[in-house]
């Protein structure tokens, strides 16, 4: 028996992890307690896909726990001890603006509960991979300071910049705001480090920025493109904040992230980080999503804009991700935006 250990399981990566690697023989174990209603509400609910996967998914089973309950993620760990081969941790609170509100719910939910699963994984598995979802908001605001030209529809940066490809791992963290979200998850991408370097243990930090899929419960506050879609099918309004609606985000399938778990996986190197999206494959800005949406859904849609952006908020972000790909040559983006979006809509389509 290889059991792999998937936190955040009914969320968007985690749901896409607990498939991919159930699909590949392992018992997968889902920790996921729907903290993400009670950080959302209701509409944000993840109950569900958790349904779908005991419904669907062969050698799924769940676990309703709290990763910030030491106790009983001990618990759980010893129970399945060296059987454990690898771990998938992919739970958050992911919201700048809900971090901003209770920061010390949010860095117990992204950093401290992260040390209470390293610490569980050196007493038991420490030979088991340890997969950490980071982001790239532990670079704070710095590409905000990036020469960026405005263009019609986005920012872009001038062309022959050293980041014209995507910003890579060289990018500084310190001396920039943060966010306290951004400050929590690099408190926790530094432990995931930190007990690969100190401890030899295989961990890795993926610092993905937009992540997106069909089985994201999309929320004004986290989720944009699941988010913005649902505004197109439902007419609900949605709101853009800042910078004329012409930042730019990279978008990344949950299920290309996914595989390269499993790259990972296959050939551990231990303490390593990487910067994972779309790159220059798959971006777009706001306004150019909101076309997109409108195209594919059909109907025009209900937008206000804000001049006022999120704070922490990135005009530019493009991830290069060529490290990854130099390391995991077998690795490729496969899923387009349209692509993308077109599956998105289809889900939403079939849950309404």
């Amino acid at each position: 028996m290889s059991v792999a250990i998937v936190t955040g399981a009914a969320g968007l990566v985690g749901s896409e992890a607990a498939r991919y690697f159930a699909g590949l023989g392992f018992e997968v174990v889902g920790i996921d307690n729907d903290l993400r209603a009670f950080f959302f509400g209701p509409d944000a609910s993840t109950a569900w896909c958790r349904a779908r996967l005991e419904r669907e998914v062969p050698g799924y089973s769940h676990a309703a726990l709290d990763i910030r309950d030491e106790s009983a993620i001990e618990a759980l760990f010893a129970r399945y001890g060296k059987a454990i081969t690898l771990i998938v941790h992919t739970a958050a609170q992911p919201s700048h603006d809900w971090a901003a509100r209770a920061p010390l719910t949010d860095f117990d939910v992204n950093a401290r509960a992260t040390l209470v699963l390293l610490e569980a994984a050196r007493r038991h598995c420490p030979e088991a991979p340890f997969l950490f979802m980071s982001t790239n908001k532990v670079y704070g605001d710095h590409p905000n300071a990036l020469p960026l030209c405005e263009q019609e529809t986005r920012w872009e940066i001038a062309a022959g910049h050293r980041y014209e490809a995507g910003i890579d791992e060289t990018l500084p963290v310190d001396t920039c705001l943060h966010s306290l979200f951004g400050a929590s998850k690099l408190a926790a991408d530094v432990l995931v480090q930190e007990y690969g370097r100190y401890f030899g243990m295989p961990t890795v930090c993926f610092r993905g920025g937009c992540l997106t899929g069909p089985n994201h419960s999309g929320a004004q506050l986290h989720g944009f493109l699941a988010y913005l879609m649902h505004c197109a099918i439902t007419g609900q309004t949605y709101t853009i904040f800042g910078y004329g609606g012409k930042q730019v985000r990279d978008n990344l399938h949950s299920r290309d992230l996914v595989r390269a778990f499993d790259a990972f996986r296959r050939a551990p190197r231990p303490g390593e980080v990487y910067n994972l999206g779309g790159s220059r494959f798959a971006n777009c800005s706001v306004l150019e999503a909101i076309r997109l949406c409108e195209e594919i859904s059909g109907n025009q849609m209900s937008v206000r804009y804000s001049e006022t952006n999120r704070v922490g908020d990135h005009r530019w972000w493009i991830s290069d991700v060529s490290k990854f790909q130099s390391h995991y040559p077998e690795w490729r983006l496969t899923c387009d935006l349209r692509a993308t979006l077109e599956e998105i809509h289809a889900a939403q389509r079939e849950r309404a």
